[in-house]
């Protein structure tokens, strides 16, 4: 009935994506992302878009989650030792057998990669001239195979986060002051998430903290990392997690989080933290971002730094210390940078000899992020504030020291926007809400 219907919060931002791919039945569109961050519901929306709009009859919908254990028991499928279901025939013939022939069907089916051999499962279905194929997928293990080969090229990835800061700021407008303060909305989104479950518990802190360590962290680290790859130290593995929580922002290596987890006792040897890391990368927790020296066009080894999918869970985990706040105002930008579809880099300006105390010593210039895509390269200094004129030029300076024509920008929370010699000053919560 009705009223038992869950109210779904649009996000326009995916379903115009899968919009524009509608036709394109040849290719199969694949939703990736961390667990939770509303890749179900997003298949609701878009299903929901296709009766309204008068794409489809309900009928020609097929709806299947491998995570709803009744629904794949009906099926027949089992798991094996590995944990994935089994027999992707008899998924098969569920859906052929549910397929209308004279007309073209929408077939959705949820966390793809809990089924053995579900390359074979998708491409079959794919060659099907009347079903139009939809996937989600919780884990980059799920592209360990070459996809290019298996599908010929014939699909599309679109890679889904959780809440934006302006999906927050739209979707919690009924619930804040009526001045609805960029700066109050804010610090509600770093402290209470951005996964879309938590609009419901209103400002219920122990309902949200529940929900994101035991859903949203536990289910994601047990799921996709400990029993996916056979991880028998879970203590050590919550150790790396909390590590890299607590360092977003830090430049640094893997022989530099070696260091840092044994001085709190805790010993791994860097092959083991390499695949540990690896394996966070690909459940979507966290972000692994390259050095990139732009004036020789390469990227750089071994530092990188690290970063995480929603700063409400780390909030969570951690809690918020003021010395945090400058790397987790990066973070979100980095996020969104990555929405607006950038490949993001730190940017390395280059190596400087400077003489301190009649001491010669190297230091690097960088600045926070290079954006590119396609033909199209973007600069960006992010800093808490800037009023302070020594703060504002030595933000600056990383910038001007670029000597190409790109678009060069610093973000902070300060009001008001400007131009310093070419480069872009603009309040951050405005630029995040692509105003």
């Amino acid at each position: 009935m009705d009223e038992f219907k869950e109210k779904l919060i649009e996000r326009p931002e995916y379903t115009q994506k899968l919009e524009a791919w509608l036709g394109q039945n040849d290719l199969v569109k694949i939703i990736t992302g961390v667990r939770r961050c509303g890749k179900s519901k997003l298949f609701a929306l878009f299903q929901k878009l296709l009766i309204e709009q008068k794409y489809v009859l309900e009928n020609q919908i097929i709806n299947i989650n491998l995570e709803d254990v009744i629904q794949t028991q009906s099926i027949g499928l089992e798991y094996n030792k590995q944990l994935l279901l089994t027999d992707y025939n008899k998924l098969l013939n569920f859906i052929v057998e549910k397929l209308d022939t004279k007309k073209m069907n929408f077939v959705f089916i949820d966390e793809i990669q809990l089924l053995e051999n579900w390359q074979i499962a998708a491409n079959t279905l794919r060659l099907n001239k009347n079903v139009d194929l939809y996937l989600t997928g919780s884990n980059a293990y799920m592209f360990s195979g070459d996809l290019s080969n298996s599908f010929g090229g014939r699909y599309v990835e679109i890679k889904m986060q959780p809440f934006s800061f302006k999906e927050y700021y739209e979707a919690t407008k009924e619930d804040t002051l009526s001045s609805h303060d960029l700066f109050e909305v804010y610090e509600k989104y770093i402290k209470k998430s951005g996964f879309p479950q938590i609009i419901k518990f209103k400002n219920n802190d122990n309902l949200i903290y529940e929900y994101l360590i035991n859903t949203v962290y536990l289910n994601t680290v047990q799921k996709d990392i400990i029993k996916r790859y056979n991880v028998s130290n879970s203590n050590r593995l919550d150790s790396i997690i909390r590590y890299i929580f607590d360092n977003i922002g830090n430049e640094t290596s893997l022989r530099n989080i070696v260091n840092g987890l044994k001085t709190s006792g805790i010993t791994i040897s860097i092959p083991t933290l390499d695949s540990y890391i690896k394996a966070l990368i690909d459940s979507y927790l966290i972000y692994k971002c390259d050095r990139y020296d732009i004036k020789g066009k390469n990227y750089l080894n071994p530092n990188s730094k690290y970063y995480i999918v929603d700063i409400g869970l780390r909030t969570a985990i951690l809690g918020i210390n003021d010395r945090d706040r400058g790397h987790i105002l990066e973070n979100i930008v980095y996020l969104e940078l990555l929405r607006r579809g950038f490949r993001v880099s730190v940017g390395k300006v280059h190596s400087k000899v400077i003489k301190n105390n009649g001491k010669s010593e190297r230091k690097t210039i960088e600045i926070d992020f290079v954006a590119r895509k396609a033909n199209i390269t973007e600069y960006y200094q992010v800093a808490l504030n800037v009023t302070d004129p020594d703060v504002l030029n030595r933000e600056l300076k990383p910038l001007e020291e670029i000597k190409d024509n790109y678009s060069k920008y610093l973000l902070t929370m300060d009001s008001g926007d400007g131009d310093i010699n070419g480069i872009k000053r603009l309040n951050v919560f405005q630029w995040l809400l692509d105003k």
